[in-house]
């Protein structure tokens, strides 16, 4: 039995089977509609989602299973004082597989070594979110052909952005990848993942505090809001909120191919009018994260596909 924590839990390879099915289930739904009759996802959110929660349980629609779970921690026996070990030993009698989101780092790693299912981390804290990081992976792929030689900016809250953290450490096993570090000094990325991650694989990034500058270089522009409920103080949140806002202006300055990516959801960092750019690939990316997650279930499920 096999848990995703981490995006670190599947190698490249792996990573890439995944994705071939992902990318068959794009272009075949039919063929995997039944693929999970009679099988129970388990979506338990101790933290607010839509697309993610929403995606997970689509995706088990999708294959034929049906789902359960909690959309908040208030709507489940953790407001009784109930541990995560606990909950997911009732879990696993009650379902087949579980997606978990929780406040707490760790949190979905406690679970997975006391459950009897497979248990995916839909999110912890501020530490790894590595479906969205699959969703990000999948949708680059399918959209620029593979994952090689490009540079990435990453904008926006880098400190405490857990989209951030899964998918460098996901993408330092792709050739040629370079980096751009767009945040204010106090959103900067965490000294572990520049020194353990980047600098400790050989990978080339710069750090800079300004968008515009940057924006002709890049193939990739990974946009991401500031997340007031990671900030413990209300006015520093107040005053980084707005730091980096994407416009059709700044979209102008941008090589005619360059793809925005966004985990949603956003405030205010795109303006509305980058909708209609066809470079904003955001929603096709939120669409994308269905068929990545449907792979993903039936590969922790082991069903023949």
């Amino acid at each position: 039995m096999r848990h995703l924590m981490s995006p670190l839990d599947f190698t490249r390879e792996e990573l890439e089977q995944l994705m071939d099915l992902a990318d068959d289930i794009k272009n075949h739904p039919d063929k995997y509609s039944e693929k999970c009759h009679g099988k129970k996802l388990a979506t338990c959110f101790y933290e607010p989602s839509t697309r993610t929660r929403l995606s997970f349980e689509a995706a088990m629609l999708n294959l034929g299973g049906s789902v359960l779970g909690f959309s908040s921690a208030d709507s489940s026996s953790a407001a009784k004082g109930e541990s995560v070990s606990d909950t997911i030993r009732v879990i696993s009698s009650y379902a087949d597989i579980c997606a978990m989101r929780h406040p707490k780092e760790g949190a979905p790693l406690v679970a997975s070594s006391r459950s009897l299912i497979p248990v995916i981390n839909a999110g912890d804290g501020g530490h790894q979110h590595p479906t969205q990081t699959l969703t990000d992976l999948f949708t680059i792929r399918s959209l620029r052909g593979e994952i090689k030689d490009l540079t990435i900016g990453l904008c926006g809250d880098l400190k405490f952005g857990r989209t951030v953290h899964s998918l460098i450490n996901a993408l330092v096993r792709y050739p040629g990848i370079k980096f751009v570090l767009i945040s204010p000094e106090e959103l900067r990325v965490p000294e572990y993942i520049r020194e353990d991650v980047l600098e400790k694989n050989g990978y080339e990034y710069k750090e800079v505090d300004t968008l515009d500058d940057v924006m002709g270089e890049l193939d990739i522009l990974y946009m991401t809001r500031v997340q007031r409920e990671r900030f413990f103080n209300e006015e520093d949140y107040i005053r980084l909120k707005d730091f980096f806002i994407l416009t059709p202006e700044k979209m102008n300055l941008a090589q005619k191919d360059m793809m925005v990516l966004h985990p949603l959801p956003r405030v205010n960092e795109i303006a509305v009018d980058v909708d209609d750019d066809p470079r904003a690939m955001y929603f096709t990316q939120a669409k994308y994260g269905v068929f990545i997650r449907m792979a993903l279930i039936l590969t922790l499920l082991e069903i023949p596909c």
